[in-house]
């Protein structure tokens, strides 16, 4: 799976945005390291800059009036299965939201993606 292009999270379909949320949950962790095609460069960055992400899924998934487990709010949290990160991981609490590989091309690669599946997404 991929992680959608920001641009894109307010206006996926409902299981678009469910399986996101799952993604994170998986990469977040014990999936963290486990190298995929489409996700290899999460790996490259603190695994801050995937809770900054994940919250956004989460914001809208909560606008939505969908139900968040409150637990992953909490940037250090990593699952039931999976220990928790060290506290002093919170100083790469970047002030980014947004991947560098998640540019125009990328995007339009997303777009070509859903539009394979039959969802089209315009107004970008």
């Amino acid at each position: 799976m991929r992680l959608w292009h920001e641009a894109l999270i307010p206006k996926i379909p409902r299981p678009q945005l469910l399986g996101q949320h799952r993604e994170c949950c998986a990469l977040r962790g014990n999936g963290w390291g486990k190298r995929h095609a489409t996700v290899n460069y999460v790996f490259e960055y603190s695994p801050m800059m995937l809770f900054r992400y994940h919250n956004l899924i989460m914001i809208e998934m909560k606008q939505r009036n969908y139900n968040v487990d409150e637990l992953w709010g909490n940037p250090l949290y990593r699952g039931k299965l999976c220990a928790a990160w060290p506290e002093e991981i919170l100083a790469e609490l970047l002030d980014v939201d947004v991947y560098p590989e998640h540019q125009e091309q990328y995007l339009q690669e997303c777009l070509d993606n859903l539009s394979a599946k039959g969802i089209i997404i315009e107004n970008i």
